[in-house]
């Protein structure tokens, strides 16, 4: 399957506010670096380099990065470089490695990329290709909430203040009308900060009464009870909207861009085999879950999860451009300048390589 078709929109130029959190949908342990192996005898380095650090959440929006240590693909890819991994559970954790050097490549989230960007002056990072689309869903209490309309007056959980699904929540809020102040929350329903990984405990307990939230948390709250009232990917043009990114190193780089090709050499590959194989893949990033997360999610919450998003080489940019200008109008970010935060040029080369079509970056491409 060839890489999807960026959406196109205007584009808008955006800056956090000091109290907008660089919060990813985490579901994960802290960080560690789990190393790798099965460098094949007498590999070349790739530009000389020992190895090559790549984070990523345990998260099966990240099955990208999962499958892709899990199988071998980016050890197969970089040859006698070795492919170190790091595992985060918040976007916030993950910037900082990328900023002080002890990642060089991650997959991440929407929100905390444009963040980390924005608060560095546009100097820390690119996007650098595409991961995940969709995945994102409203579930609520049955009993409590039957309609769209039921939602209003009620106590809606989001997983922290400014990220990518809180944004989404309060902009929909918006479009049905109903007031809420960003900051404390409250208003003409109540929207709950909470941890993806304490979600389902306040939800079996009533103290909410749905969450707005990625996978697998939304396949988790069904699995105890919950219903799917809305689907995020019915609110965006084609069903697709950017969950999950690649992000570099902007000094990586500029130094090792063989490097960085492999790495989107093997991430299109991974993504073919997942779309080739969607079985095998699934419990590829299972196994992959258990080792990094500790625990393997349960059929019931991995099997609808892993039906609910897509792989994409595709970053969908004009949807991460749409979902900043939501956090505009939720008064959560002010404007600026996101020129330049793409840098798409090795995944089209890659792209071409394969014969497949260029993806597109809305705009916000070129360099500083």
């Amino acid at each position: 399957m060839p890489a999807t078709t960026a959406l196109r929109r205007t584009v808008p130029t955006l800056v956090a506010l000091p109290l907008l959190v660089l919060a990813a949908c985490g579901y994960g342990s802290q960080a560690k670096d789990r190393g790798a192996a099965n460098i094949a005898p007498g590999a070349e380095k790739i530009d000389l380099l020992d190895s090559v650090r790549i984070g990523y959440f345990g998260n099966v929006t990240h099955a990208t990065a999962l499958v892709g240590n899990r199988k071998g693909f980016f050890q197969k890819e970089l040859g006698g470089t070795e492919a170190k991994y790091a595992v985060f559970n918040a976007g916030p954790s993950e910037i900082e490695a990328l900023n002080s050097g002890s990642i060089d490549i991650g997959w991440i989230g929407p929100a905390p990329a444009i963040n980390g960007y924005t608060k560095s002056a546009g100097k820390n990072l690119r996007i650098i290709g595409g991961s995940a689309s969709g995945g994102v869903k409203l579930v609520v209490n049955p009993d409590r909430i039957k309609s769209l309309k039921d939602v209003k007056g009620k106590r809606i959980a989001t997983p922290q203040l400014g990220n990518t699904q809180d944004v989404a929540f309060l902009d929909w809020a918006a479009g049905q009308g109903w007031k809420v102040d960003a900051q404390s929350g409250k208003g003409d329903v109540t929207v709950v900060r909470s941890d993806n990984k304490v979600t389902p405990d306040a939800f079996r307990s009533g103290s909410v009464d749905g969450a707005w939230v990625p996978e697998p948390t939304a396949s988790r709250l069904v699995a105890d009870g919950g219903r799917v009232l809305l689907d995020e990917a019915s609110l965006w043009p084609d069903e697709k909207f950017v969950t999950t990114n690649i992000i570099v190193s902007q000094k990586f780089l500029k130094e090792h861009p063989k490097a960085v090709k492999a790495v989107l050499k093997a991430s299109v590959e991974t993504n073919r085999w997942i779309e080739a194989h969607p079985d095998l893949a699934k419990a590829a990033a299972n196994a992959q879950i258990e080792i990094d997360a500790g625990k393997a999610l349960p059929a019931e919450v991995l099997d609808p999860a892993w039906e609910s998003f897509q792989v994409t080489d595709d970053p969908l940019a004009a949807t991460l451009d749409a979902q900043a200008e939501h956090a505009v109008k939720a008064g959560l970010l002010e404007k600026s300048d996101l020129q330049g935060i793409y840098d798409l040029t090795l995944l089209n080369k890659v792209l071409a390589d394969k014969g497949e079509p260029a993806v597109d970056d809305a705009g916000l491409g070129g360099r500083r």
